[in-house]
């Protein structure tokens, strides 16, 4: 009889996986017991694969991207695991077994749960998913002064983690527009510094300026209202020099707004690298949008208010794994827009950290009772961020956080009319040079 043979290719970097409570091997072994409660306990950015026999389990946190690719062979299946599609591709080629092979095939492990595989044989059963993450929505007082303070001491504390690990000499940059999400990380960052007794001498605030964007503005009003000034530094770069095709590359997506970010987040790291060739570590806002629902509902005819506020954290996640609308190729929400951070800053050989989609972090933003503060009103949920995390700044920090319009990061590098002058490009226009890709 042929021996059935099953194969696992994991291709992800082990090196980025940055856990504070326990090994690297001891979270493996939680994600192999398929345990939600063992795998809630894991603290800090990981994309894990474990397996057993026939049975891999794969888990990862929001910031980590985790894609998977079943082959066929004729002496067993083959799953080969990695952060980007071009690295399952290129592994299938080296395996000549390219010839199965199409982006859409591949699998998004989605955020916050963990994904059972049995390697069983042809076909292939559909994979089991257990939720490991699952906050307590509408659990706090309506005291939006105490809830302040709850979500940017949870933002103080991963940031506080953080900066723990790394080395003493290395400086430390902020992607800094002024605006509410960047602001707050950057003050936090700073006011934890000085806490830990580290040189806040090592901290950036770099903000990327194309010519005409408002960022580079407000940035600069920001931090000189603050007499902080002088931690500002603009990235200058153009437009024209940003190449849509390249960012596809990079970013693996076509979603017209993450190309746009991305675009601006590849100048911005670009510009960085080119002045500093040995800088390191970068940290940003990306979630906090997410986690205080703070996106034009009326850009998306999909959205009420009612469905922000009520789905368990629906921009993080998107409509949910076993939803009609959920992508098995991209996953939903953050869980696949985190690309657009995570692409750019790899690329360009960053490490990067966004505090906001920590899992405690999280689960204060869920635990905010939007429906008794907003009254389901649009207006009242837009101004909510605003307020909660002005105040928990000044509690937690004693600064007064600069509060002004939210703005998209591509809006305000360059303006939208310049922007909308160069690409015009639709979700199926770049949907298909995505594709064109492998062609």
């Amino acid at each position: 009889m042929n021996q059935y043979l099953e194969r696992v290719v994991d291709l992800l970097d082990p090196s980025l996986n940055h856990i504070h409570n326990m090994g690297v091997e001891e979270a493996r072994r939680r994600v192999l017991s398929g345990q939600a409660e063992a795998v809630r306990e894991i603290d800090g950015s990981f994309a894990l694969l474990a397996r057993e026999g026939k049975i891999v389990r794969l888990a990862r946190s929001l910031d980590r991207p985790m894609r998977y690719f079943l082959a066929k062979r004729a002496e067993g299946p083959a799953l080969i695991v990695a952060d980007r599609i071009d690295t399952l591709f290129q592994q299938l080629k080296t395996e000549g077994l390219h010839g199965q092979f199409h982006p859409s095939y591949t699998r998004m492990v989605p955020a916050h749960y963990i994904v059972e595989l049995q390697l069983i044989g042809c076909p292939d059963p559909d994979p089991a998913y257990t939720r490991y993450f699952t906050p307590r929505r509408d659990s706090l007082p309506t005291d939006v002064g105490e809830l302040g303070r709850r979500y940017i001491g949870a933002l103080a504390d991963e940031i506080a983690k953080w900066l723990k690990r790394i080395p003493a000499n290395e400086p430390i940059g902020v992607a800094f527009s002024g605006g509410i999400d960047s602001g707050s990380v950057f003050l936090v960052t700073y006011h934890v510094m000085r806490q830990l007794g580290m040189s806040p001498s090592r901290l950036k605030a770099f903000t990327l300026d194309l010519g005409d964007g408002p960022d580079f503005r407000q940035a600069r009003e920001f931090l000189e209202r603050l007499g902080l000034g002088f931690f500002l530094e603009p990235i200058e770069s153009s437009l024209d020099s940003v190449d849509i095709a390249e960012t596809l590359r990079v970013l693996e997506d076509y979603k017209p707004l993450d190309v746009e970010c991305a675009s601006m987040g590849l100048a911005l790291c670009r510009g960085i690298r080119a002045r500093y060739p040995q800088w390191k570590f970068l940290v940003d806002g990306d979630g906090g949008d997410e986690n205080l629902k703070d996106y034009p509902i009326e850009e998306n005819p999909e959205l009420t208010i009612r469905s922000v506020v009520s789905n368990l954290m629906l921009y993080q996640e998107g409509w949910g794994v076993g939803r009609i609308k959920h992508s098995l190729t991209y996953s939903g929400g953050l869980s696949r827009g985190y690309l657009r951070t995570y692409a750019p800053a790899r690329h360009c050989a960053f490490d990067g950290f966004s505090p906001f989609t920590r899992p405690n972090v999280i689960e204060v933003a869920e635990g905010i009772p939007f429906t008794a503060l907003t009254g389901m009103s649009v207006e009242k949920l837009y101004a909510l961020k605003g307020e909660v995390v002005a105040r928990g700044v000044k509690a937690i920090t004693g600064f007064d956080l600069p509060v002004f319009p939210k703005r998209r990061f591509q809006h305000g590098a360059v303006s939208v009319d310049r922007l909308r002058q160069k690409w015009l490009g639709q979700e199926s226009e770049y949907r298909k040079r995505f594709l064109e890709l492998y062609n």
